[in-house]
């Protein structure tokens, strides 16, 4: 049988490996600069933790696992009938009672819900991880992906929505990445929704808007329109999704716009706040942008990379009562993700990660037999003591075979120590992109390669 990988997952080589830890540390350095504490998840959870949390949508996205005893002949019967419902879309626990998760974000409400009693508030914790969706695998979209989030559980204060937005930008900056952060709140689309005169279809409003980058706005208004929104309410909505302008000018436009919601005017009012925390030329105003998630209730997020042909690369949101689905009520929090293989491809793209990322091994020693190996050996020992990594050819070889090791293995020194090294206690140090080569003294290795690396 050829080997090969499911659709929309991916092995990752040392190279890749080294690049994605690039990534990960330069994230993980920034939340901890801001007091965020490490939380890990299990893969799997409890299938009801995950369903009716994404919207329809997102639950047809979640890959169900399949219950263990499926085989037994006594159950056939039974289990062919629940199949029947797995087919019309249906979830049945007979089939199914686990999922992998679809976000952190739920299995971290999870998580406060369960040790709420033990958590000192705010609490703030990040989490790296990869998570599952059925999607269709694309370009930038992948099956197995990891995500990489932060949140604030337990106050309602929106400096750590400001905060959220410095983090993005601190981010990219030490990235290299240009991006355009683009804020909205969810109060702002439930006024919109109260205004054109649809409060009961308010998810059909965000799911259609949160494709208008996909479909264009023609074709929005068509699926609201199918979706028995009036014609004043199209107007509205439509006259909404072209504001225009800078930040300020935006914003009073909605203030014209909500001038008789109270709602709509608390959405301004978040955007406002964060606004004058940030310089207006990093972040945009953006009212189309809707995040189709149900459990947000304030501020949103999404990042986008400028010059480069791919979907959004962070996002997030204020959810002021997320733990009350798990029967803790009154938890306020906000949180945000950046994704981690979608910046990867970014940085690929357009050539931004460092080049000494590739070099894992600084120095090679050269194997020219035992008793060479023997006086070699406590020397590659120091250097590795010394933080200065190295490895010993695994046999005895002619020398060109084991310079085209080092070479392939991007390993920028070799170190040959000889017969006539042992006796004059030195060694050789060749450079292999000069081609420079010269004597080192042994007991001046260390210093040699701190000053070279």
């Amino acid at each position: 049988m050829k080997p090969s990988l499911p659709q929309g997952t991916r092995d990752f080589g040392p190279e890749t490996v080294r690049r994605r830890n690039y990534i990960f540390q330069t994230i993980r350095s920034i939340f901890e600069l801001y007091g965020f504490q490490p939380l890990e998840t299990p893969a799997f959870e409890n299938i009801e933790t995950l369903l009716g949390k994404y919207g329809d949508e997102g639950d047809k996205l979640i890959f169900k696992i399949l219950n263990n005893g499926l085989d037994n002949p006594s159950k056939h019967e039974l289990i062919t009938t629940e199949f029947g419902k797995v087919l019309e879309g249906k979830t049945t626990r007979v089939i199914s009672e686990r999922a992998l998760r679809y976000d952190l974000t739920i299995p971290f409400a999870r998580y406060v819900a369960m040790n709420h009693g033990k958590l000192t508030f705010p609490y703030k914790r990040y989490q790296m991880q990869p998570v599952w969706r059925a999607d269709r695998p694309q370009r930038g979209r992948y099956r197995e992906f990891y995500q990489c989030d932060a949140d604030v559980v337990g106050s309602y204060s929106s400096i750590s929505d400001a905060e959220f937005a410095q983090i993005y930008l601190e981010v990219f900056v030490c990235l290299g990445i240009d991006i355009k952060l683009k804020i909205n709140s969810r109060k702002i689309l439930n006024a919109l929704a109260q205004v054109a005169n649809a409060p009961d279809k308010f998810q059909v409003i965000t799911v259609a808007i949160d494709k208008l980058d996909k479909i264009g706005i023609e074709k929005v208004m068509e699926e609201l329109s199918q979706k028995g929104i009036s014609t004043q309410g199209l107007e509205i909505i439509k006259r909404f999704l072209t504001l225009v302008g800078s930040n300020d000018k935006k914003i009073s436009q909605l203030n014209s716009l909500f001038v008789n919601n109270e709602e709509g005017k608390a959405g301004i009012r978040e955007l406002v706040y964060i606004l004058q925390y940030l310089d207006s030329n990093q972040i945009e105003v953006d009212v189309t942008l809707a995040r189709g998630l149900n459990y947000y209730t304030g501020i949103i997020y999404e990042v986008k990379a400028t010059g480069v042909a791919i979907g959004s690369i962070g996002g997030g949101g204020r959810y002021d009562d997320l733990t009350g689905l798990f029967d803790v009520p009154s938890v306020p929090g906000v949180g945000i993700s950046f994704g981690v293989d979608r910046i990867y491809d970014v940085m690929m793209e357009l050539d931004l990660f460092p080049k000494d990322l590739e070099v894992s091994t600084r120095a090679l020693f050269f194997n020219l037999g035992d008793s060479e190996a023997k006086f070699a050996f406590p020397y590659m020992q120091l250097l590795r003591k010394n933080g200065i990594s190295c490895e010993f050819y695994h046999e005895q070889a002619k020398l060109d075979k084991q310079f085209r090791y080092a070479e392939r293995k991007n390993i920028p020194y070799v170190v040959i120590i000889g017969s006539q090294e042992i006796q004059e206690n030195s060694c050789l140090v060749k450079q292999l992109q000069t081609g420079d080569q010269e004597k080192v003294a042994l007991d001046g290795l260390v210093n040699y390669f701190t000053i070279k690396t």
